[in-house]
């Protein structure tokens, strides 16, 4: 007998197409030809600069992360010394601050006219010219900032890799006489691999979709130039090409990603549960290894969240206090219409998944899963694109049937920004839902059919309740998400219509950071909360995390 999708598949069916329309749209675009010359103008002069550009600045962001988020982990993990209870929570805080906000406080802090030049000419006697001093505003200086915030994804996967088989590793280390480096080199760092592919990846992705950093850098990148085709130049054709030649840098890094793993498969293979031995450093070592857990705390985090606090405090060109309610009245609108709708997308498209007898929602669940890998700015072009060809649409019919032209009613609204809002972020909201459904018990569903209940009455009076405090946790995720969302903000806002990150990007490169400071700031505060929930998970873990199992790999 033929399988016939029911009403829930079908549903789920049509969300999941709704949210693959603006990919598909540029991805049409590919090998569509070029209105006039400017895809040629493009290829000829800029876009070499964009793909070098692009490919040193995930190299260096890529070596930054690793480099911090590794070591990180690995000292918190495996090791006791003075701090390590805080900084295995705090060494989070980081992902609160978004690139393009550190990045706004450092220029401020490190450029010529700024507070640490200032001083070194002064303790000095040095007078322009005739001293070297880094260049922050280059692609350095703003793979340096992507690191500082971004390699919390690689600390938060690797460690609990490196916790997971800490006293198997130990023992192994320790029977082959080898000390905490070489067992680092030689056991630790093979076994936690697939996390590590995992971490950097998503780092190298949260570069990929950075507009406000590069452009306020001026580094030229696929996102700067996408912004450029679309509005300086006016061509959606170029936009829509250049979008799907990021796409094809995120297609990379995932495949690399994958690759990395081969066919290795790393599990516990001993069910031993004994407390974790750990290697306790004394003296220098000690200090040091709380130094190196400082750092990209104090740089990633306090030092920058200080100098925001400073700026908002000064007495001139602080922003309005009726400004600011208007531009958090217009992020809490957006964010939270936006967290509502992607938890209910998330949770039909969660539970059409789980009750379907066939794999097709778990596969398509799996491709709305990739929105998240898409950058706002190739989202906001495959929203238009379709979008505006509606509204022409609707505008040829109207002035046909009634002759009125009612212009442009989707196009440069509200309802078009939330639309890709939800392709960028429902990915959060549905593993969030995926993972709690995980943790309910099939036979709940077969004590609810044997009571008579249907599908929807089941979701509604036994999964929900369930999933409260999951459901909670994907609003509070993408309401965060959206807040410090820019690109796509920046593309597909209304006209007069500003939230609290397109006003930070605007008032900063205007150079006007003063102003700046107060809105930043509440975008680092929001951003804390989701982070303040997770930092108590970590710490309750690490407190826990002494009991770990031994460790193999096939």
């Amino acid at each position: 007998m033929p399988w016939r999708p029911g009403r829930l598949t079908l549903a789920a069916l049509a969300v999941a197409s709704l949210l693959a329309v603006p990919v598909a749209s540029v991805a049409l675009y590919l090998f569509a030809g070029g209105t006039g010359d400017t895809w040629t103008h493009l290829a000829s002069t800029v876009l070499p600069d964009y793909v070098a550009n692009t490919l040193w600045l995930c190299l260096w962001t890529g070596a930054g992360v690793v480099s911090m988020g590794v070591t990180t982990a690995w000292l918190t993990a495996m090791h006791e010394f003075p701090g390590r209870r805080l900084f295995e929570w705090a060494l989070i805080l980081p992902l609160a601050m978004p690139a393009y906000v550190i990045a706004y406080t450092y220029t401020d802090l490190l450029q010529f006219v700024g507070p640490v030049q200032g001083a070194l000419r002064e303790v000095f006697g040095w007078k322009a010219g005739e001293y070297w001093f880094p260049e922050v505003r280059s692609v350095g200086g703003a793979a340096a900032m992507f690191a500082l915030v971004l390699y919390p994804y690689v600390y938060m996967l690797v460690r609990p890799a490196f916790l997971e088989r800490a006293s198997g590793m130990i023992e192994v280390g320790r029977s082959l006489g080898y000390g905490p480096w070489a067992s680092f080199l030689r056991l630790s760092l093979p076994l936690a691999r697939p996390a590590v592919a995992a971490g950097t990846a998503l780092a190298l992705m949260e570069t990929l979709a950075d507009y406000g950093t590069v452009s306020y850098f001026a580094v030229q990148t696929f996102t700067t130039g996408i912004y450029r085709a679309w509005f300086s130049l006016g061509d959606r054709v170029a936009a829509a090409q250049l979008s799907a030649a990021l796409l094809g840098f995120v297609a990379l890094i995932l495949l690399l990603e994958r690759a990395s793993r081969g066919r290795a498969r790393f599990h516990n293979t001993t069910g031993r549960q004994r407390p974790m031995p750990g290697y306790r450093l004394r003296g220098p070592l000690a200090w040091l290894a709380a130094a190196a857990c400082a750092m990209p705390i104090l740089l990633g985090f306090l030092l920058p969240a200080w100098l925001l606090l400073r700026m908002a405090l000064s007495e001139e060109g602080v922003l309005s206090l009726d400004r600011f309610a208007a531009l958090a009245r217009n992020s809490f609108v957006l964010a939270s219409v936006t967290a509502v709708v992607a938890v209910a997308f998330a949770v039909l498209l969660g539970y059409a998944a789980r009750m379907a007898r066939s794999r097709l929602p778990g596969m398509v669940n799996r491709l709305v899963g990739l929105g998240y890998a898409v950058p706002g700015t190739v989202i906001a072009v495959g929203v238009l694109i379709p979008v505006t060809r509606l509204d022409n649409w609707i505008a040829y019919w109207m002035q046909q049937a009634f002759g009125v032209n009612p212009g442009l009613l989707l196009t440069g609204g509200v309802a078009a920004l939330i639309y890709a809002y939800l392709v960028r972020f429902l990915a959060v909201a549905l593993h969030t839902v995926e993972t709690g459904l995980g943790k309910i018990t099939p036979s709940m569903d077969e004590a609810a059919r044997s009571l008579g209940l249907a599908q929807g009455e089941t979701l509604h009076r036994v999964h929900v309740p369930m999933l409260r405090a999951s459901l909670l946790t994907a609003v509070l995720l993408v309401f965060v998400d959206v807040m410090k969302e820019l690109p796509a903000t920046l593309v597909m806002r209304p006209f007069n219509f500003d939230t609290l990150a397109t006003q930070t990007f605007v008032l900063a490169s205007d150079e006007r950071l003063a102003e700046s400071s107060l809105p930043a700031l509440a975008i680092v505060a929001v951003g804390l909360l989701p982070l303040i929930v997770l930092s108590r998970q970590i710490g309750a873990g690490g407190r826990h995390s002494t009991r770990s199992g031994g460790s193999g790999a096939e």
